[in-house]
């Protein structure tokens, strides 16, 4: 059975809850506007540092590291406290930790910045999924967290045109983008406080204070679920392959492909519209499909099982020389690459709403320590076969893979009985 969602705050009209997943998309841009001013400005900064692409793929490493501990830390906070005062400690911080890159001196400066953007932006993923949750029925949260997911591409889009209009022909002036990038988090405080009420998100009831403490599952049976072992391995392989195409694509098509840096930026942006219109249609077509005569989980996987196969277009790029078509096979692997991550968020909010934020945390350490470890082998990889090609083709079935255990081990026989109209 599918769980509800959580009472609506009272006093609130309709469209209440879809302004909040507005700005929630605004988060995820700001998250992401910090997060990719590193790989917009990576060839700079590798020549001013003198970096080889092992050394950047040990800074990209770092944050994913920093990533999984933040993940287990805000996804414990998130079910504990009320996530209108966490969410707004945690963007502060990681925009404090974005500003700061901007003074770095040297890679050892630069890797505790990531370090400290990467654990504290992995509070927005469950203080988001636990707003969505809470105030969307089952039915509407494919659509939610689409709009919520889109904001990272909406972000990536900005920023290479941000950087585009403060970097000079100076190497050192990516600093003045990161600067202004890191201020940008300081307006959403203001909307968020302004929009939200304390009575809207408030702390979840802990267990000795519910009277119905065997409501749901304890966190460890749901850890150690099926279900939950389906997760763990969705997410370990399409997170791999979309932080490898968001840290490296800027240094697959300049230095791989021989595009300038100008070119390379407005392509960024058109790539990340691409995995924007991905991440919603996802969403918007996994709703209608489930509309119909197939079960809200059938149509998930059908439109995984779609973006799966975008992403995989991917791997025939070592045979695509710089032109239109290897663009065109790019912007077609984003789209799939990005639509999956509503889907995934979705079949993470079946699992408990009592635990929704420790699900998302704990999920979170196994989404970053794979893709953290793929960091390093893909610099190491290019290192040494003076290409990007074959560590591309590598990650690009990733995510195609992964609609296998949701195929097969996400529901048993009697599950698939319940009709989709049923709660």
């Amino acid at each position: 059975m599918t769980p509800a969602a959580d009472p609506n705050p009272l006093n609130r009209p309709a469209t209440w809850k879809w302004t909040i997943c507005g700005l929630l998309l605004l988060a995820s841009a700001i998250n992401y506007m910090d997060r990719q001013t590193l790989a917009n400005a990576a060839v700079r900064i590798t020549r001013e540092f003198h970096l080889s692409q092992a050394q950047y793929g040990n800074i990209e490493a770092v944050f994913a590291y920093a990533f999984a501990a933040g993940s287990v830390v805000f996804g414990w906070l998130a079910d504990r406290f009320s996530v209108r005062w966490l969410y707004a400690v945690v963007l502060t911080m990681w925009s404090l930790a974005g500003l700061a890159t901007g003074f770095v001196r040297d890679e050892q400066e630069l890797l505790w910045c990531r370090m400290a953007l990467g654990f504290f932006e992995a509070g927005h993923w469950p203080c988001a999924i636990r707003t969505t949750r809470a105030l969307l029925d089952p039915r509407e949260r494919s659509l939610g967290n689409s709009v919520l997911q889109s904001g990272t591409s909406i972000g990536a889009i900005i920023t290479p045109l941000i950087m585009t209009g403060l970097m000079t022909s100076e190497l050192g002036s990516w600093r003045v983008a990161f600067q202004t990038v890191g201020a940008t988090g300081f307006v959403w405080l203001i909307l968020w406080f302004t929009l939200v009420r304390k009575s809207d998100l408030p702390a979840p009831v802990r267990v000795r204070d519910n009277p119905d403490k065997n409501a749901e599952q304890s966190l460890w049976s749901i850890l150690f679920s099926r279900r939950m072992m389906v997760i763990f391995v969705v997410i370990a392989g399409i997170n791999t392959t979309w932080q490898i195409l968001r840290a490296w694509l800027p240094k697959i098509l300049q230095e791989g492909r021989g595009y300038t840096e100008s070119e390379t930026l407005y392509f960024t942006s058109a790539w990340y519209l691409a995995t924007d219109v991905g991440c919603l249609g996802a969403g918007a077509l996994a709703v209608w499909l489930g509309r119909g005569k197939l079960s809200v989980h059938a149509a998930r996987v059908i439109v995984f099982a779609g973006c799966g196969a975008l992403c995989a277009s991917c791997a025939i790029t070592p045979w695509l020389d710089k032109g239109w078509i290897l663009l065109a096979v790019l912007l077609l692997a984003g789209a799939g690459a990005l639509g999956v991550f509503p889907l995934y968020h979705a079949f993470t909010q079946d699992l408990s709403g009592r635990h929704q934020g420790k699900i998302t945390g704990i999920a979170g350490v196994v989404a970053w320590v794979l893709p953290a470890q793929a960091q390093k082998f893909f610099g190491v990889l290019a290192d040494r076969t003076h290409s990007f090609d074959q560590g591309l083709m590598l990650a690009a079935f990733l995510p195609l893979i992964a609609v296998l255990p949701l195929w097969l081990f996400w529901e048993n026989k009697s599950d698939r009985t319940i009709t989709p109209h049923q709660p």
